[in-house]
Order: C-alpha cells, then structure tokens, then sequence
C-alpha cells in the first residue's frame, strides 16, 4: 500500500482575491471548480502546472467572520527556481511576513493569512 499527496485545503472570505493572489503571487491556475446547486459553497482546485498536487480553496457562502487559524503553525510550502525574482515580486505585493535570512527562506502571507514557505530550487 503506496499513499500519496493529492491535496490541501484551505478555506477562504473572497474567492476571487484569493484566487488572484495565488495567481499574481505563486502563478498558480485554476484547474477545476465544482459548486453547491444552492449555492452554498464553491470549491476551486488550483495547480502549479507541474505537480500532481492541489492547493483547494473553499468558500462558504454564509460564513460571516474571519477563520480563526489558531497557534499552530500550519503553513504551505513552494519551492522557486529564482528566489531573487521571487522575492522581489513579492516585496513589491506586500505580502512577506516573515524571513529568515540564516535559512535562506521566506514567508508570504494570502489574503486570509495564511503563510506560504517560500524556498529555493536545491
């Protein structure tokens, strides 16, 4: 018995700001949608074009607050074959939260906060 990666979820406020944040941001793209026939929830699959993994984004309709994304340290991580570009793009969006310079890698933060591992090609 082989398991293997196929997915993580994260649930989000505004789909499409998230949806373009993962775009202009990561250059990830939409590769499916399924929604609720009530409209309730709405589910997009987004794909680096490279891997066979998903990042899911779901959005509640009735949902009226922020997630509360507790303590841990739950975050995503991307690998970059040009981490000075990376990081410029970045810088210029706003949306780095933390580096650690030492480790050589960084963090950004989505529309919703969760964090995205920025790391280098090794």
């Amino acid at each position: 018995m082989k398991f293997q990666f196929n997915h993580n979820n994260i649930n989000v406020r505004d789909l499409d700001r998230s949806l373009a944040f993962y775009r202009d941001a990561l250059g990830l793209t939409e590769d499916r949608r399924k929604e609720a026939e009530d409209g309730s929830f709405i589910i997009v699959f987004l794909s680096d074009g490279v891997s066979a993994h998903r990042l899911e984004l779901t959005w509640l309709r009735d949902w009226d607050r922020d997630y509360n994304l507790g303590d841990n340290e739950f975050h995503l991580a991307m690998q970059v074959d040009d981490m000075d570009a990376a990081h410029k793009k970045h810088q210029k969006m706003g949306c780095i939260c933390f580096e650690n310079e030492k480790m050589g890698i960084y963090f950004i933060s989505d529309p919703d906060n969760y964090w995205v591992e920025i790391i280098p090609a090794r």
